[in-house]
């Protein structure tokens, strides 16, 4: 199996050995997609652990939760496929030619193009993390005591998803020919990045202190 040919299915083992090799997909994106997925992983077994006439007065938001983590999986897979997608149709503007002067301002446009690309998948991925989050947050007052660790555990590696997108952003963003649109990309990031944090810490602080009670 090619680097390229990484799929949700593949076992762990395969994507970690296809993610260490030189090829460079899948990288860092799809690393973010997985820890993504995998945070919301946890954030479920949270909320399918917090049901039951002990759970009443939170049901509808733990159904929520669970509906929305599995949707988060399914786009963390959608995302990681598209990410491997972009990062060849930009390998493929960096080969374009450029012996002329029109060849050379097709292949800066074509250039400009896939960094749009490469920096709009992650930015979703961004998106998809906060209303993750959003929704392991809510959970962090009253669901299971019992598992409290594991959505604490959920919140980071939702944050640490999106900060990994964050990363691949900023590498795009030097690509791009547009420094108005780059400064719209530049300020996403830094209010996505923001709520994240705040959100992972307001989590990570209510389950520390229910923790100890």
């Amino acid at each position: 199996m090619t680097k390229s040919a990484i799929t949700w299915e593949s076992s762990i083992n395969s994507f970690l050995q296809q993610a260490g090799s030189a090829s460079p997909t899948p990288g860092g994106g799809s690393v973010a997609a997985l820890a993504a997925a995998l945070g919301a992983s946890m954030t479920s077994m949270v909320a399918h652990l917090s049901q039951g006439e002990r759970f009443a007065p939170i049901a509808s938001g733990v159904a929520a939760a669970i509906t929305d983590m599995k949707t988060l999986t399914v786009e963390s897979e959608r995302l990681m496929q598209a990410d491997i997608a972009s990062f060849d149709q930009y390998m493929v503007a960096l080969k374009l030619p450029k012996g002329t002067e029109e060849e050379r301002t097709q292949r800066l446009a074509a250039i400009h193009q896939a960094a749009i690309q490469a920096i709009d998948i992650p930015l979703c991925l961004m998106d998809l993390c906060k209303q993750g989050m959003s929704r392991t947050h809510s959970l962090a007052e009253a669901s299971n005591k019992n598992v409290a660790s594991d959505l604490a555990i959920g919140a980071i590696l939702l944050e640490a998803a999106a900060q990994s997108a964050a990363v691949t952003i900023e590498i795009n963003l030097a690509s791009l020919r547009d420094d108005v649109l780059a400064q719209q990309y530049r300020d996403k990031l830094a209010s996505l990045l923001q709520d994240m944090a705040e959100l992972k810490q307001e989590t990570l602080s209510i389950v520390r202190r229910r923790m100890q009670e």
